[in-house]
């Protein structure tokens, strides 16, 4: 069975209320809904985690390193700028995938620069909370490997 954590950075717990033209009408929970039932489907053991603060995501990374097989993660603002995040991450040799709902390569200049694109093995990004259980279906298949 294998291991794989998802994290979610800030603001990520307001899914549902903010900008619904670009992440949809969704909530958090629905997505670890969604992803909890692909995961008793496909024989994976989900962790899910979510904070506003740096810090304790960098914790959660650093907790993985021993703990899991694979991590995915949607870091919201701080891709664009935690290079203790993109430190952390690096650390990590379990493979990592980095996700957003949105299409970050359309959308203002700023969010076109990832921290984290660096250290992942891949990227998926612009399919809303389907991009979620993509994120889980690749995981899966990349560790079956």
């Amino acid at each position: 069975m294998n291991k794989i954590i998802i994290l979610n950075g800030p603001n990520l717990n307001l899914l549902g209320e903010r900008e619904k033209n670009q992440y949809g009408s969704f909530t958090l929970k629905d997505v670890e809904k969604s992803c909890k039932d692909y995961a008793n489907q496909n024989n994976i053991k989900l962790s899910l985690f979510q904070s506003n603060v740096e810090g304790e995501l960098v914790t959660q990374i650093q907790n993985a390193r021993n703990s899991q097989d694979g991590l995915i993660i949607n870091a919201g603002g701080y891709t664009h700028t935690s290079v203790a995040i993109h430190d952390a991450l690096k650390i990590l040799k379990i493979p990592i995938i980095e996700l957003h709902i949105s299409n970050i390569y359309n959308r203002e200049e700023f969010r076109h620069k990832s921290l984290i694109s660096s250290v992942a093995r891949g990227i998926v990004c612009g399919f809303g909370a389907e991009g979620y259980v993509m994120s889980l279906n690749a995981m899966s298949k990349y560790l079956t490997k």
